[in-house]
């Protein structure tokens, strides 16, 4: 995406106030998701928008909704500096409240808008007189099926594979220190699903991760892709990102807040990070969380398998 960052704050703010118009429909998906655009003081962005009222109900996660979860994640994102999640806001659309998340990437329609200003930028920017650009070179790829019983170097082994025809093949993900990062905030969110088509690596060198409508369970329930680092150290940095979200969750949360208003408020961005949490997600649940964080602080690494859990998802795609 052009302009401001994916995950930026000023990103937020315009997912928040924009003016919200659906362009499509994302069929593939389990739940109602939606494409469109957000406009606002001359900026255009694409956008995720997936309205409450098209979420089928999971037994396992009776409290809240998807949405909400979803921007709660973005939340802890920010909060760890990582910024691995796409700015996440809840508010209204067409067909109710629901999450509205910046799009990472070419957007559908891009070859219908040509005339239109890049996303994120606003048509000022978007000048004539800018040189051209050549085409973006396609990113490394993070996840392979490679014949053998080791990885090779740079790829961490995740388990074997059935491809069919009765061979396996050893699925591999890259030993990549934004995977890294990725593999510790799953664990803090407790994510029940990060699939291999949940990450978007940019050009940039940025990393993006999506889909976070199932996290942040009272019980362990991660399943990930991502499990080549098990039982290793923490890094340094994961370390940091880990005490600084611990500080975070116990600020002050201050009084009670309206809910819209804390979530996704002009003030409630200023808000601690407890207290928009508290607008999100269970008492329980947040418990649940900073237990989780003092649990990674303590052992100071990377979880294992609980054993109780399929640990990866299905499909893993």
């Amino acid at each position: 995406m052009s302009g401001t960052a994916p995950a930026a704050e000023a990103t937020r703010e315009l997912l928040r106030q924009g003016t919200l118009t659906v362009r499509g429909q994302i069929t593939a998906a389990s739940n109602t998701v939606l494409f469109g655009t957000v406009e606002h003081a001359g900026s255009s962005l694409p956008c995720v928008y997936k309205p409450v009222a098209g979420e089928r109900p999971l037994w396992d996660f009776p409290d809240g909704n998807l949405a909400q979860r979803e921007v709660a994640a973005y939340e802890v994102s920010r909060a760890t500096g990582w910024d691995l999640i796409p700015a996440t806001v809840l508010r209204d659309g067409p067909y109710g409240v629901g999450m509205c998340q910046a799009w990472v990437g070419e957007p559908p329609d891009a070859a219908d808008d040509d005339e239109d200003a890049p996303p994120g930028e606003t048509a000022e920017a978007a000048s004539d007189d800018e040189p051209e650009s050549g085409p973006e070179e396609e990113p490394a790829p993070l996840l392979a099926l490679v014949d053998g019983e080791e990885p090779g170097e740079g790829w961490k082994a995740v388990g074997f594979a059935d491809v069919g025809g009765g061979r396996t093949a050893l699925l591999v993900h890259a030993d990549d220190p934004r995977l890294r990062r990725l593999a510790v905030l799953d664990a803090v969110l407790n994510n029940g699903d990060r699939k291999g088509g949940h990450l978007l690596p940019r050009p940039d060198g940025a990393l993006y991760a999506i889909d976070h409508g199932v996290t942040f369970h009272v019980d362990d329930k991660l399943r990930t892709l991502l499990w080549g680092w098990a039982g290793e150290e923490l890094t340094g940095e994961a370390v940091e990102a880990l005490r600084r979200l611990s500080t975070a969750l116990c600020a002050d949360p201050g009084g009670p807040a309206d809910g819209a208003e804390a979530a996704d408020g002009a003030d409630g961005a200023e808000a601690p990070l407890a207290a928009r949490l508290a607008e999100l997600l269970t008492e329980a649940e947040v418990q649940a969380m900073g237990k989780r964080v003092e649990a990674l602080l303590s052992s100071g690494r990377h979880p294992l398998p609980s054993g109780e859990w399929p640990a990866i998802p299905w499909p893993p795609v």
